[in-house]
């Protein structure tokens, strides 16, 4: 695929340069065309930045998305789960969604998916590993294992109008066990949708939860 990166400096010679550092290409392998020159002015008055396009060919992202899938089986087989499938599709998200099934899979997916998470993490590190200053297209990958995100997706949908029910009928404050990020947008997300109820995000780290309140009577600390 074909992609152009344009640069300013302030002079050609290091917006080349620049380019260089920036694509992991050698200056000699890049097809430059110069949009403007540059000018030194006097007395750094009227000064202006030279301005390049670089073109340059990137990878498919399916090549990403197959480094994110090495990354996964050699985990997988060094937990001695050897009897797994694997399937690679598009998301919904511009992302790349890998589905693993199989045997003891559920191995892979830990307490409230902390396996799941940190693998998922690591699979877009070696997705966007540039190898030998190659470059390509940012790679988004997502891990799902036995369908479990779209599983847990449901049940906190569910748990939100609950507790959401909770606390209109007994006119206080619910807590939720701590979530990690992706979590508490699901509960912010289905929450917004009920009228009188609104959620806040309280706590640090790992032991941030979500609370769901009566609205007009907002805890501190807010965020995601």
């Amino acid at each position: 695929m074909k992609k152009e990166l344009i640069v300013t400096a302030k002079s050609v010679e290091e917006a080349r340069k620049k380019a260089a550092a920036e694509l992991g290409l050698r200056e000699e392998d890049m097809m430059v065309t110069v949009l403007e020159e540059g000018k030194r002015g006097f007395l750094g008055i009227g000064a202006t930045d030279a301005k390049i396009a670089v073109s340059y060919t990137v990878e498919d992202d399916a090549k990403g998305a197959d480094a994110a899938l090495n990354f996964i089986r050699r985990v997988a087989e060094d937990m001695g789960l050897d009897s797994l499938t694997y399937e690679t599709k598009a998301g919904t998200n511009d992302d790349t969604v890998i589905a693993v099934d199989g045997d003891n899979a559920g191995l892979l997916i830990g307490h409230h998916g902390e396996t799941l998470d940190a693998l998922q993490y690591l699979a877009n590190l070696a997705a966007n590993r540039r190898v030998g200053g190659e470059k390509h297209e940012y790679a988004k990958i997502t891990l799902d294992v036995e369908h479990y995100r779209e599983k847990r997706e449901v049940a906190l949908r569910a748990l939100a109008r609950r507790k959401a029910e909770k606390v209109l009928r007994e006119k206080r404050s619910v807590m939720l066990e701590p979530m990690n990020p992706y979590e508490r947008r699901i509960i912010h997300s289905e929450v917004q949708g009920i009228a009188g109820v609104s959620t806040n995000s309280i706590g640090v780290e790992s032991n941030r939860r979500v609370v769901i309140f009566l609205e007009g009577d907002a805890p501190e600390n807010e965020e995601a």
